[in-house]
């Protein structure tokens, strides 16, 4: 029971690491501001619009979910996995909400990477 509820926890972390990954990957594209720093007599002004801004935070949040992600799982597994699923939702979003064409090369790329999650998510059977 205990080892059940440890697998739930990691799978609702790697969810909420990939929400908050590509949430902020798409908001910072879709503000379309990376900020600006300023000097103005001393004084550092930084401005960047609100949807960048969230972008950011999701980001943010992202890599602090990712380095507790890190610590509980294989650095071996945990890398390719979780990276080849960003990929692939970062090119699905892409696609969907800027209307980004997907290469065949990218498609191709696509399917490769799923394939790879596939085959790394085998039972070894000894």
């Amino acid at each position: 029971m205990l080892g059940e509820r440890k697998n739930i926890m990691k799978s609702i972390l790697i969810v909420m690491y990939l929400i908050l990954t590509v949430s902020g990957l798409i908001l910072m594209k879709k503000g379309g501001n990376s900020g600006t720093i300023q000097l103005n007599e001393g004084n550092i002004a930084f401005t960047i619009n609100w949807i960048s801004a969230i972008g950011f935070v999701c980001y943010l949040c992202s890599f602090l979910l990712f380095t507790r992600i890190v610590i509980m799982f294989d650095l071996s597994y945990i890398m390719p996995f979780i990276t080849g699923i960003v990929q692939i939702l970062t090119l699905v979003s892409a696609a969907v909400i800027f209307k980004e064409q997907m290469s065949k090369q990218g498609i191709v790329g696509a399917a490769i990477i799923i394939i790879g999650i596939i085959i790394m998510n085998f039972k070894r059977t000894q």
